[in-house]
C-alpha cells in the first residue's frame, strides 16, 4: 500500500519548500495540495515549488473544481506541472465546496464535472476539440504546444453518484468516507458499481484521506480531530449513520455548523462522540494508525494519504513523522 501527504499552501513559501522536501525524504509516494480559491496561496505555484524541490514523489491537486477553473485551463496547468516535474503530474479534481460560495458559485453538478474529465483528456490527446459540456465549451481548442498522451485523473468523491461515476471514468479516487470498516466499505462498493457499468476490469486506484493528528498524547490527538469528524454531518451524512451516530445529532450538528471548512467546527464538534470521532478520523497514537493501515489494506486500498490538522506547523511535521514511521513499521510486518 502506498502512502501520502495532503497539504494547504498556508505556509510561507520557503517554509513549504523545506517541508516538501522533508516529505519526500521521509520516504511517501504521493504529495496533494488543495486548490480553495481565496482560503490559501495559489495551488499551481505551489505545486511548481514542490516539483523543484521533489524527484520522486507524484504531485496532485486535492482536489481543483471545474466551477472557478475552465476545464481547459485545468488541462493546461496539469500540463505544465507535468513537464516541471518530469512526469509526475496527477490531476485531482471534483465538484467544489464552501470556498465557492465566496465567489457567487455553488459546487459543480455531476455532469460538469464528468464532461470536465472528458475535456481535459480529449485536450490531453493534442487533438482539436469542439466539446459541450454543462457550463462550458471547446471550440475548435487545441493545446499549441507538446502534451503527454495521458495524466492520471482522481475524482474527489463521498456521495454514491460520485462515487459511482469515478467507478465508470476516473484513474483514481480521492476518497472521503472516514476511516471507519462499514463506511469505506459502503463507499468502495458504489464504485465498483460504476465499474461494472462500465465493463471494466477493475477499479480506479483508491486514495483514502486521514484527517488528523498523531500523537502518544491520545487527548490531544483526539481534540485536534474533532473538527474533521464534524465536517462529515455537514457534508457526507451517510457515513455518520453507518458509523452509528444518532439522527438527532446528526441534525444538531448540520444546523449548528453549516460551513464546509472543517477549521470552522471547533464548538459544534465538542458534542461528537470520542467512538465517533476515532472512526473518521486518525485521533490517536502510532499504534492506532497501524490498526487503520491494516483495516484499509483489507479493503484493497491503494494508497493512504495523510491530511495533518491542528496546532501549528511542528505539531502537523510532527505527525507526519510520526505517519512515515508507522508506513515503515506497517511495510517491514
Amino acid at each position: 500500500m502506498r502512502s501520502g501527504v495532503a497539504l494547504q499552501p498556508v505556509y510561507p513559501s520557503a517554509q513549504f519548500g523545506d517541508l516538501v522536501e522533508r516529505i519526500e525524504t521521509l520516504g511517501f509516494d504521493e504529495f496533494w495540495l488543495t486548490d480553495s480559491s481565496l482560503h490559501s496561496r495559489y495551488s499551481y505555484m505551489y505545486l511548481t515549488i514542490a516539483a523543484m524541490r521533489t524527484s520522486r514523489m507524484t504531485l496532485g491537486t486535492a482536489v481543483t473544481n471545474p466551477v472557478t477553473r475552465h476545464p481547459a485551463l485545468a488541462a493546461v496547468a496539469a500540463t505544465t506541472l507535468d513537464e516541471i516535474s518530469g512526469g509526475r503530474a496527477i490531476m485531482g479534481i471534483g465538484a467544489g465546496d464552501r470556498p465557492l460560495l465566496a465567489l457567487g458559485h455553488k459546487p459543480a453538478r455531476l455532469r460538469q464535472l464528468e464532461d470536465s474529465i472528458h475535456a481535459m483528456r480529449a485536450l490531453w490527446t493534442g487533438d482539436h476539440v469542439t466539446y459541450q459540456g454543462l457550463g462550458f465549451e471547446l471550440v475548435d481548442a487545441h493545446m499549441r504546444f507538446d502534451v503527454p498522451a495521458d495524466i492520471p485523473v482522481y475524482v474527489s468523491a463521498s456521495g454514491p453518484k460520485t462515487l459511482e461515476m469515478a467507478g465508470r471514468v476516473a484513474d483514481g479516487v480521492v476518497l472521503l468516507a472516514g476511516l471507519d470498516t462499514v463506511g469505506l466499505t459502503y463507499a468502495l462498493e458504489h464504485i465498483d458499481r460504476g465499474v461494472e457499468k462500465a465493463g471494466r476490469s477493475e477499479r480506479p486506484k483508491i486514495s483514502v484521506f486521514a484527517y488528523g493528528e498523531i500523537n502518544e498524547d491520545e487527548d490531544a490527538a483526539l481534540e485536534s480531530a474533532r473538527t474533521i469528524a464534524a465536517w462529515f454531518p455537514q457534508t457526507a451524512p451517510m457515513y455518520c449513520e453507518l458509523a452509528g451516530l444518532d439522527k438527532e445529532l446528526i441534525s444538531r450538528v448540520q444546523q449548528e455548523y453549516s460551513g464546509g471548512e472543517f477549521q470552522e467546527a471547533a464548538k459544534v464538534a465538542r458534542l461528537l462522540p470520542d467512538d465517533f470521532v476515532r472512526r473518521m478520523a486518525l485521533a490517536g497514537n502510532r499504534a492506532s494508525v497501524l490498526e487503520k493501515m491494516a483495516t484499509l489494506d483489507a479493503l484493497g486500498v491503494d494508497s493512504m494519504t495523510l491530511f495533518p490538522i491542528g496546532g501549528d506547523i511542528h505539531t502537523r511535521t510532527a505527525t507526519i513523522e510520526a505517519f512515515a514511521e508507522c508506513v515503515d513499521a506497517y511495510r517491514a510486518g
